[in-house]
């Protein structure tokens, strides 16, 4: 698959005088356009459209201190239809506007283009199954929270402590689907995973579909399948960790990819580096091993 990644970032890579069709972009890497956002920012470090932006105000400061191309000439060369929107993306990239960094040759920033290899690391076998799951109805309590790569998260934990005793109570009334028990959903807004970005984090239960959520908070979720994950570490790198492997190391590795949906945990409420056991729910669907 990595071979695939590379040859849609060396298609990218012509687009960028101009519109990227990331649909055709995606097709190139054998996925879907959201399965493929998501693993690029995994593996990248950063959203797909950041990276664009970024190579884009690459090259476009090349023309720029070349001096061969108006300014307007410039943006419209790399799809902006105002010299304003241009300005705005140049200076979000190099700190100067295009007009100061020709009159004064200022130093710019540059992006390189980007590839994956493969880098040896998955020397522990990673445990999975894949489930074929019904519909259910997830109801609880959600709050908006950071993304955080390392440590505590301090929203997602004070999210939790504000849980009342009768909330708690009502979610273990509903429990009835696998994964049994209370558990904890992320729901993410954009395709971008990193740190510091916003997502949905949610404290609740897999009920039936027709589960009555009450004064609790629900989101309906369809039958899929899901790859499910058994882990054990210290709380809560061994869960970061987890994640982290499945999206750099697992998918690369294996013929699904990742699809909308909450990402389900299951673990016990542990003091911060103690052992424990857990469980992640990657919602799946199975992709193309095309190599050619």
């Amino acid at each position: 698959m990595l071979e695939r990644l590379n040859q849609a970032l060396d298609h990218l890579e012509t687009c960028l005088e101009g519109e990227v069709d990331m649909a055709e972009v995606a097709r190139i890497a054998a996925a879907s356009e959201y399965h493929f956002r998501r693993l690029f920012s995994a593996l990248a470090g950063m959203p797909l459209s950041v990276y664009v932006r970024r190579r884009r105000m690459t090259l476009a400061g090349a023309e720029v201190l070349a001096g061969k191309w108006t300014l307007l000439d410039v943006a419209t060369r790399y799809g902006y239809g105002s010299g304003e929107a241009f300005a705005r993306a140049f200076r979000s990239v190099h700190g100067i506007g295009p007009g100061e960094a020709r009159r004064t040759g200022a130093v710019l920033t540059a992006q390189p283009r980007m590839s994956f290899r493969v880098v040896v690391e998955g020397s522990t076998a990673m445990r999975y199954r894949i489930v074929e799951k019904e519909s259910f109805r997830f109801v609880g309590r959600k709050a908006r929270v950071p993304l955080v790569h390392e440590g505590v998260n301090a929203a997602a934990a004070a999210h939790v402590e504000s849980l009342d005793a009768q909330a708690i109570v009502r979610m273990k009334e509903l429990s009835g689907r696998e994964p049994e028990g209370i558990l904890s959903a992320a729901v993410y807004l954009t395709d971008s995973r990193v740190e510091g970005a916003e997502a949905d984090y949610w404290v609740g239960v897999a009920a039936g579909p027709e589960a009555d959520a009450g004064e609790l908070d629900a989101l309906d979720v369809p039958a899929g399948t899901w790859a499910v994950f058994d882990g054990r570490g210290p709380h809560p790198s061994a869960l970061q960790e987890l994640w982290r492997d499945v999206f750099t190391q697992w998918f690369p590795s294996n013929p699904y990819t990742s699809r909308p949906g909450p990402e389900l945990l299951r673990t016990q409420p542990v003091e911060i580096g103690a052992e424990t056991d857990s469980q992640l729910w990657i919602p799946v669907e199975r992709g193309s091993r095309r190599t050619g």
